[in-house]
């Protein structure tokens, strides 16, 4: 199962570090939120990945191509060009990366990458956050209630659009904004995906979050995974330095592998 990973936006609300370089590849604990991302995917066993850019997507683009060294030691004999790799540093990931426009919306990226993705059933989600959510179950969750979508539902006070959920807490009946004090779930992405969403998308600038999945919820195809663990976005400066001060901890809820 490939995981989509939208990586195109413009950061603006990082504007101190997203001036030089796309959100995800903002550093946590010195490496690109982006791989914190692939490693809690890898550690469930996916490693295909698709990642959606757009602004400086070329900065994105070399770090893939180059992560063997970057990642690695090698002794380079600068007289002869002899080259020695001493610690290759390797993930079993597949990596595509698709420059889906500047300006497109997030739906539109999505649609973009409908060849790419192919007519099977994927995973998508943010590139800015991170959880220990439990993703296989998710996907068994999706596969039980015979969704088109399944999103990760998570509790976090703020700045978000809530959501309305089944007693359950298992299907989604409503969208809204989010009202100050309000203490309800908000979707946190982590989503499990059938190809039918693809037919949901009009063009390049539709908002996934918007027409689709609105579409989606009003077929009664909208599913919640709920999680009540850890979960965290990186919106603002003041989000990197939550994060780096977990990782720095050594007991980055996040870091599910070893």
């Amino acid at each position: 199962m490939k995981v989509v990973i939208f990586a195109g936006g413009y950061g603006s609300r990082l504007s101190e570090e997203t001036t030089l370089r796309p959100k995800p590849m903002v550093e946590i604990g010195g490496r690109p939120i982006i791989w914190h991302i692939m490693k809690i995917y890898s550690h469930y066993g996916f490693n295909d990945f698709v990642v959606l850019a757009g602004y400086k997507a070329d900065y994105i683009k070399d770090y893939f191509i180059n992560y063997a060294m970057i990642n690695s030691d090698f002794t380079v004999d600068l007289a002869t060009g002899e080259f020695k790799w001493l610690r290759r540093a390797l993930e079993p990931w597949k990596v595509t990366v698709l420059d889906t426009g500047l300006n497109t919306m997030t739906g539109g990226r999505l649609r973009r990458a409908r060849d790419v993705i192919g007519d099977r059933r994927f995973l998508l989600t943010y590139g800015d956050g991170v959880s220990d959510t439990d993703i296989a179950a998710s996907i068994e969750l999706h596969e039980t209630n015979g969704n088109w979508i399944t999103l990760t539902a998570v509790s976090q006070p703020g700045r978000y659009g809530a959501l309305g959920l089944s007693d359950d807490g298992q299907r989604v009946h409503a969208f809204r904004e989010k009202r100050i004090g309000d203490g309800g779930l908000i979707n946190g992405g982590f989503f499990v995906c059938e190809p039918d969403v693809f037919d949901l998308i009009d063009g390049d600038d539709t908002v996934w979050e918007e027409g689709p999945m609105d579409r989606a919820l009003h077929m009664g195809k909208v599913g919640s995974h709920w999680h009540q663990g850890f979960w965290q976005s990186m919106d603002s400066l003041r989000d990197k330095m939550v994060l780096e001060k977990a990782w720095e901890s050594g007991k980055a809820p996040w870091k599910l592998w070893t």
